[in-house]
């Protein structure tokens, strides 16, 4: 059977599990189970994937994904949300569009501290829509603005997407996550000149702030109470950037921190840190699942000779590197519709890394790009789970109007990946100091 056909078939079986509601690891596990006894005409090499899965699980560079999921645990279930909505709130004052740039400012702190746009985009959702809604802010732009600041949780360190394509893609862990730093800041600024524009040019969708104007003496003592909760990330991209740490010791030493400073400048108790750890081990056991499931299907495409085949055609094709790599982005921008990121990732990074290998790619470069299109996944119509995630605590909010409130920023994120593929540097300079 030649390989094309072996791919597609694979690949809409996939989709056709993934459609019936089945989880996604027994999908995985069912198509890999198939695939084996179709190569070998028996079930003697399932042993093969449960080797795979063994050697998936004890990898020790996983450990870092259940320590940052615990540290934005640790930070959502103490007070240090509100600390920080307080100094950034204080810190831009009555500015038209006041909210709008909150909600984007505290969107990036907050996914820097939590790693987790789902996680951020419901506790904004919760917590800052309804009063941007009550004080006569766009409903749609309101939305659009909190879907945007959460998308930047996946690229700015510390970041479980990050660490699990840095073990597919076989890059440097350390550097993909710094190299998500400057992307991250770009696309910060770019929404906030997009919101601050838009309410110059339409006042009605920016009413002039009618809270007092804080002394600077006061606005000074809000910042100074934020400090310690930013010595979280200082402490986690410290140690990384000075190279006396893996991204596993790192985020050991952020979760030790964030205890002890959300212990005396918050109110992180034995209930809260027990209730973080329990959510931390759901959630992680969930990834886990998946990644020891499905990264043994890699190993059947390689069986079958596929991943081999695919390469081959592509390296062949007489088109130039500016249009594959437009090819090999758009493949998963239009996926993300459809599929969890996580799973995606998992899905295409064993099939793009010899092709990206195969091509001359830089690998920073182009891993941290495809990180950021997979980011943008998570707010892209229909199925993108962050909206799932915001309209699910803003249950009066059709979904039609939460699709239309992001278009605009997915816009803006196609602008910034094209500078960042025409400027290298922006994503390979930090790297480059480790």
């Amino acid at each position: 059977m030649e390989w094309y056909i072996l791919i597609s078939a694979a690949f809409f079986l996939l989709l056709a599990l993934f459609a019936t509601g089945l989880p996604i690891f027994l999908s995985f596990l069912a198509l890999n189970i198939l695939g084996i006894y179709l190569l070998r005409g028996s079930f003697d090499g399932v042993m093969l994937i449960v080797n795979s899965m063994f050697n998936t699980g004890t990898n020790m560079s996983l450990a870092a994904i259940p320590l940052f999921i615990l540290l934005g645990e640790i930070l959502f279930r103490s007070n240090a949300v509100h600390i920080l909505f307080n100094a950034v709130d204080g810190l831009i004052g009555n500015i038209r569009a006041r909210l709008y740039a909150v909600s984007i400012v505290l969107s990036a702190v907050f996914g820097a501290l939590s790693g987790s746009a789902m996680a951020v985009a419901a506790m904004m959702g919760a917590s800052l829509l309804p009063e941007m809604r009550k004080r006569g802010y766009d409903r749609n732009l309101s939305i659009g603005t909190i879907l945007a600041g959460s998308s930047l949780a996946p690229i700015i360190p510390p970041s479980v997407m990050a660490v699990v394509l840095g073990i597919l893609s076989g890059v440097s862990i350390s550097g993909l996550l710094v190299a998500g730093i400057l992307p991250g800041l770009l696309l910060a600024t770019a929404f906030f000149l997009y919101v601050v524009i838009r309410g110059w040019l339409n006042p009605s969708l920016a009413p002039v702030s009618q809270q007092a104007k804080l002394p600077w003496r006061e606005r000074a003592m809000l910042f100074l109470r934020a400090v310690p909760f930013l010595l979280i990330i200082i402490t986690i991209l410290g140690m990384i950037l000075a190279g006396v740490a893996t991204p596993t010791e790192a985020a050991a030493m952020g979760c030790i921190v964030a205890v002890i400073i959300c212990s005396i400048f918050a109110k992180l108790d034995l209930k809260a840190l027990y209730e973080a750890v329990r959510s931390t081990a759901w959630i992680t056991g969930m990834i886990m699942v998946i990644m020891v499931s499905s990264v043994s299907f890699s190993q059947v495409l390689n069986m079958s000779g596929v991943t081999f085949e695919l390469v081959a055609w592509v390296t062949d094709l007489d088109i130039s590197l500016v249009l594959m790599f437009i090819a090999l982005m758009a493949l998963p921008f239009v996926l993300c519709m459809f599929i969890d990121q996580i799973a995606l990732m998992i899905l295409l990074v064993p099939l793009y890394k010899p092709i990206v290998t195969a091509l001359g790619f830089d690998p920073m470069w182009f891993w941290a790009i495809f990180l950021i299109n997979m980011s943008v996944g998570g707010i892209t119509p229909p199925f993108g789970y962050t909206l799932f995630a915001l309209q699910g605590v803003a249950r009066d909010v059709p979904i039609q109007a939460v699709y239309r409130s992001v278009l605009a920023f997915i816009a803006i994120f196609a602008f910034v990946i094209v500078l960042l593929a025409l400027f290298p540097q922006i994503i390979l300079f930090l790297p480059s100091l480790i």
